[in-house]
């Protein structure tokens, strides 16, 4: 008896396909990933299965990420950058003052400091909130500070910040959510919900170190996810309260790490090469849009701006930030042909820096650890005081000092930023092996397969890694957006590969069964 086979009527998945708004000549038979959904372009989460599975999916990543950070071993309150944020939020805790923290002449903790505007807001007013939560971080907070400026001993304070790890921990599940989410709404299938949120979350826990310190890196990658969630809706929808959402987002992202202001420009061209090119049918909103996302964001930094004109005299977001950083990123322009070759395998995670050291010896890459004496930092930083010391401030002068550096090294500041921009893209430690090749097959099939849309999702990031190069230095913390994309990428594409096995499988299996009956 010859097996039954269910057929479609003539011309059914044709016209199917040709009245779905992302045809724009897409073969669909060769990824069926982009086959037409019955939920329409971003489909919903209207089964009681799909909300509860992805609440206890959210409560399993929050429950890693939270025993992933506070088992870190504990830092000193002065380790690193923390100093930085605290001695503000300790400023605006005791002073009602929002300062530039340490880097001011003013002792915080001996008299009222002058208003500033160096650093982001946003994540100073945090720690104070927490503080308000919690009078044990509290207690902690003002400890370090002054143990820091010298009025009593590190031995007297206790290092509780489980708190804000609590809280880093929570932003950096929002964030898997966004990226989770923005796979499926891109890449229009449930599996690639999954896989990506599985894969963002293990490379977040090979970073959990970083997130064990007081800055600012879980509050950029959530608002980021967030934000670049909000663009994706934006983009396959066409609704502009979607760019409304992404312009906030955007905004406060700007308020936390001002190295984000260069995706404000970003941002509204995305838009607009969505619509103009990509987007199917075209819904005529182009400029609706663009406006949407650009008085959002401006909602939100304009009242920075506004503040810094009243308190200190400048109406703009920040002062002195990219100046100083600009002239600690000159320092790697003296880098080596040696030092630039290196540096390839030298920032390959987990095992470069060993191999390296064991091949070329143990000062061959030694400039590139920050913390050690002769490093390309330690050369910034001297730079930078020198500067400081003979002329105040580094806005006034830093055009002079571009111009002379590239007068003398232009060709080397180019050249430079390739092995940084390399070293910066290897995120999530172990991972990255998969993630980083993934996500480079990920584009080439996006190009092939006609996926404009996560193109537009990557650059950003991209543009970031590209920006931290040029402008900052080599670590990889700064560039912990690139997880969203990378697990993205490399979700779809798994998801698409193993589709395509089994459908083979499947077709193959038939074949066979089809010719024994018959």
């Amino acid at each position: 008896m010859p097996l039954a086979r269910r057929t479609t009527p003539p011309g059914a998945v044709h016209e199917a396909v040709e009245a779905h708004p992302w045809r724009a000549g897409v073969d669909f038979a060769a990824d069926p990933y982009r086959l037409p959904r019955p939920c329409g372009t971003v489909c919903p989460m209207d089964r009681p299965f799909d909300v509860g599975g992805r609440i206890v999916f959210a409560l399993l990543v929050f429950s890693a990420l939270v025993a992933a950070i506070v088992t870190r071993p504990p830092k000193g309150l002065g380790d690193f950058d923390q100093a930085f944020y605290l001695s503000v939020a300790y400023d605006l805790d005791h002073h009602g003052v929002f300062s530039n923290g340490i880097i001011d002449d003013v002792d915080g903790t001996a008299a009222t400091p002058s208003p500033g505007m160096f650093f982001g807001p946003l994540y100073p007013w945090l720690i104070v909130a927490t503080t308000k939560i919690d009078g044990r971080f509290a207690r902690a907070v003002d400890c370090g500070v002054e143990a820091y400026y010298g009025k009593r001993s590190d031995t007297e304070c206790e290092i509780y910040v489980r708190p804000m790890h609590i809280v880093h921990a929570l932003l950096l599940t929002l964030g898997v959510l966004a990226v989770a989410r923005a796979a499926e709404v891109l890449l229009a299938g449930t599996a690639v919900f999954w896989l990506a949120g599985v894969l963002a979350t293990v490379a977040l826990l090979a970073e959990a170190d970083q997130f064990s310190f007081l800055m600012t890196e879980s509050t950029t990658f959530s608002l980021y996810s967030l934000t670049m969630l909000a663009m994706a809706m934006g983009w396959r929808t066409s609704k502009p309260r979607y760019f409304v959402m992404a312009g906030l987002g955007l905004g406060l992202l700007c308020l936390a790490r001002f190295s984000f202001l260069v995706t404000a420009f970003i941002m509204p061209a995305l838009i607009f090469l969505n619509a103009r090119f990509f987007a199917r049918p075209r819904q005529g909103r182009t400029a609706v849009s663009v406006l949407a996302f650009v008085v959002a964001f401006l909602l939100v930094v304009l009242p920075w701006a506004i503040r810094n004109a009243i308190s200190v005299g400048k109406f703009a977001l920040t002062e002195e930030y990219g100046s100083l950083t600009l002239v600690e990123r000159f320092a790697f322009d003296q880098m080596t042909a040696r030092e630039f070759f290196l540096a390839f395998p030298y920032c390959v995670p987990e095992i470069g820096s060993s191999v390296v050291r064991h091949a070329f010896g143990a000062d061959a890459m030694a400039r590139f650890q920050y913390d050690l004496p002769g490093s390309f930092y330690a050369i910034g930083s001297g730079q930078r005081h020198a500067l400081v010391a003979a002329h105040k401030r580094l806005d006034p002068i830093i055009a002079d000092v571009i111009r002379a550096e590239m007068k003398e090294s232009w060709w080397r500041y180019i050249l430079v930023t390739v092995p940084l921009a390399w070293c910066g893209m290897w995120v999530g430690g172990w991972e990255s092996f998969l993630l980083v090749p993934v996500f480079a097959g990920a584009c080439v099939a996006a190009v092939r397969r006609s996926k404009p849309v996560f193109l537009l999702y990557a650059a950003p990031a991209l543009a970031m890694l590209g920006l931290h190069a040029a402008m900052a230095s080599h670590y990889s913390r700064y560039n912990l957006i690139l997880i969203g994309p990378f697990s993205v990428g490399a979700a779809w594409l798994i998801v698409s590969i193993g589709a395509s096995v089994r459908s083979q499988m499947t077709s193959s299996l038939d074949s066979t069964l089809i010719n024994k009956l018959d």
